[in-house]
């Protein structure tokens, strides 16, 4: 019991010293992200629903977190690869035509040709 609680007081009085090691750009990033969650989850009764001005904010600050803090947050990092996977396939759309695009005539006659005059 004893041990339990010599243990218990060195977590937390290291889990105090922890945010006096980081560095001051990773404490107001995270600081930054903590609070824009709050005021979208205040926002939603239900599950949460960013807006696109929303996922942006989240995604941009995500990127100053160190590691370790990225992986506790509402948006995980696989989300944030969704919705830049979605994003880009919004954007960026391309007919898909299967194949190569068809050889025009006078260059199959050319081919043709040179292919008679040169049989080997």
């Amino acid at each position: 019991m004893l041990i339990r609680l010599i243990y218990l007081f060195m977590v937390r009085a290291f889990g105090w010293l922890v945010p006096l090691a980081r560095d001051d750009v990773a404490k107001d990033a995270e600081i930054v992200v903590l609070r824009h969650e709050v005021a979208v989850l205040r926002q939603q009764v239900a599950r949460p629903r960013p807006d696109w001005a929303d996922r942006a904010m989240i995604a941009a600050l995500a990127r100053l977190l160190p590691g370790h803090l990225r992986l506790h947050r509402i948006v995980t990092p696989g989300t944030l690869l969704a919705w830049h996977r979605r994003l880009a396939r919004k954007k960026w759309t391309c007919p898909n035509a299967p194949g190569r695009p068809p050889v025009p005539g006078e260059v199959r006659a050319l081919v043709e040709q040179l292919a008679r005059q040169n049989p080997r």
